[in-house]
């Protein structure tokens, strides 16, 4: 939860993608359109299992932003993703990969060892063995 400021204005919704997308239901809309393709709102409704309105509402805020694109196809409206719009996101969270990716290593070394039948404790067993 963020810290509220009586007075302070929040920033608005479609200033940019970062606020775009931190609404959960916007990015599963956009989780949906990666999935390829064109998607009509009614799709994109059945899909979620929400109102009309509401994904509609949800769709002019990442059209503003440009995340996504609309056309019209007879009496449907078609969208579609505009990943390379989300590259500013990526970049900007791939800033604190590091934070994560070592525990990813010690994870996946552990899990090795494991299926392997050593631990961590009879690794250094073993060594102090072989050093004394």
């Amino acid at each position: 939860m963020g810290i509220y400021i009586p007075g302070m204005a929040r920033t608005a919704t479609t200033a940019d993608a970062f606020n775009a997308i931190a609404e959960g239901k916007r990015r599963e809309i956009l989780d949906l359109l990666a999935e390829g393709g064109e998607r009509s709102v009614t799709d994109i409704v059945k899909s979620l299992g929400a109102s009309q309105p509401q994904v509609s509402k949800h769709l002019r805020v990442l059209r503003t932003v440009d995340l996504v694109r609309v056309r019209g196809s007879g009496r449907h409206r078609l969208y579609r993703l505009e990943a390379g719009k989300l590259k500013r996101v990526h970049d900007w969270v791939r800033t604190y990969e590091r934070f994560w990716s070592h525990q990813i290593d010690r994870i996946r070394t552990r899990a090795e060892r494991k299926s392997n039948g050593t631990t961590e404790q009879s690794d250094q067993r073993h060594h102090e063995k072989g050093a004394t």
